[in-house]
């Protein structure tokens, strides 16, 4: 297919027009970036360069990718981007308002407000809450063959709940899990509005499930406050008395329950996958584990589990648990040469940066000690290695994430060896947020 310009270039402009092609027609090239992102993207980079375009969900749609877009759009230092104009397109139905869906003053005024949940007390007080918890869970674990997504989404969909919400899920917690892998499903479904039984339809019943549920137990925490996640956004103010609404306090809450669990799920069935595959790898993070001589984890043994932070780092190259971050521009924008108008909707790529040959040796294999202080590839360029975001939307529960993982893999490594059959490779499916298309199934043998 011959290459075609996004749009014509103002007269008299030294700019080019930017790359690309539709794709198929109808569908564009929305079911091959579904498949294989990073096939289609490598694709494109070989034939068009860092930037181009495509149609994608019926959008016309600019990959900017590498680190140095990755840095260009996500640093955002001329406010060129919007963040809800990207992600209200995919998710705004279901994540309304969430913290991802704001942007500049209004962001910058709801995140010095969100903060005060991610302090160092806050942290240790969740990590506490944690312990208990994770040791109840993984005690319904068998022994032998088990699939691993659905034991840790359930682990870490309840204790997103008791950490951010101070209570537990009981009963409801199956329609619950069911209505946050709906409302996550949505955001690529192809047929966007709401047919009944399709992925739209499902997402907006999902996200009626979720509101009914914090809307409901706000009254009660205001009054009663305890030492979770939702009392203190539900009591958070400014320095100048302003606090959120009921409103802001449902949205942020399904959106960070979402992040809370979702995120670390994906986070944690690569580790899994990895370190069955490479036993030396696990053997040597429970050694580390054991030396602390304590089945759960106080705050302070967080640096001691280097081992885990360098794996952990590597899982998140291998499989950014956000693949893209859409982004749409607010005016013209420059960027190498390239002319992009108002209005465009464009992409950065985390999932194909991480897979850059010219940027991390050996791409595909796992290899942690890449992020080591005698090697630290990730330096190669400040965002050549970007799970978590970068400029002001930085993931604002990054430490969180890093403990929850520390924590959960800490006591299962104290408990199990796991290992999957010899030649398995785990399918990915990449059609929403990456995960194990199988369910990863392995086998737990008591310690």
């Amino acid at each position: 297919m011959s290459a075609v310009p996004l749009a014509r270039v103002p007269s008299g402009s030294p700019l080019k027009p930017v790359p690309g092609d539709p794709g198929w027609p109808l569908i564009g090239n929305t079911l091959s970036s579904m498949r294989d992102p990073i096939g289609m993207m490598r694709g494109r980079y070989d034939r068009y360069g860092p930037v181009s375009w495509t149609s994608l969900f019926g959008l016309r749609m600019v990959q900017m990718l590498g680190p140095d877009a990755n840095q260009f759009v996500l640093l955002n230092r001329d406010n060129l981007f919007s963040n809800h104009g990207g992600w209200d397109f995919f998710i705004g139905p279901f994540f309304h308002r969430g913290i991802m869906l704001l942007d500049f003053e209004e962001h910058r005024w709801h995140r010095r407000i969100m903060q005060q949940a991610f302090t160092k007390p806050a942290l240790q007080g969740y990590l506490e809450r944690m312990g208990p918890r994770i040791e109840d869970g993984l005690a319904t674990w068998p022994d032998g063959p088990v699939r691993v997504l659905p034991r840790v989404k359930q682990l870490t969909l309840d204790l997103a709940t008791d950490v951010f919400m101070g209570s537990e899920l009981g009963p409801r917690a199956e329609r619950i899990n069911r209505a946050f892998v709906d409302t996550v499903r949505a955001g690529t479904a192809l047929l966007r509005f709401p047919v009944p039984g399709l992925r739209w339809s499902r997402g907006l019943r999902g996200r009626r499930v979720l509101e009914t549920l914090f809307r409901e137990a706000i009254p009660a925490r205001r009054a009663r406050p305890g030492n979770d996640l939702f009392s203190a956004l539900c009591l958070a103010t400014t320095e100048d008395g302003e606090r959120f609404s009921d409103e802001d306090v449902v949205n942020h809450m399904i959106f960070l329950m979402m992040a809370a669990h979702d995120t670390t799920t994906i986070t944690l069935s690569n580790l899994f996958y990895q370190l069955a595959r490479h036993p030396e790898w696990q053997e040597r993070l429970r050694e580390e584990s054991r030396a602390l001589d304590k089945e759960r984890l106080d705050f302070e043994d967080l640096e001691a589990l280097g081992g885990i932070t360098l794996a952990m780092k590597e899982a998140l190259r291998l499989c950014a648990p956000v693949p893209s971050l859409p982004r749409r521009t607010v005016r013209d924008v420059e960027y190498q040469g390239y002319y992009i108008p108002s209005g465009t909707f464009l992409t950065v790529v985390p999932y194909f940066t991480h897979s850059m040959e010219e940027y991390w040796p050996d791409p595909e294999r796992f290899d942690p000690e890449r992020f080591s202080d005698q090697r630290r590839e990730d330096k190669v360029h400040p965002f050549a290695w970007v799970p978590f975001g970068g400029g002001a939307h930085k993931c604002i529960g990054l430490h969180f994430a890093d403990m929850q993982v520390k924590a959960i893999l800490h006591q299962i490594l104290r408990r199990w060896r796991w290992s999957v059959p010899a030649g398995y490779e785990m399918p990915v499916d990449t059609t929403s947020l990456p995960v194990p298309k199988d369910g990863l199934p392995v086998t737990l043998t008591p310690l």
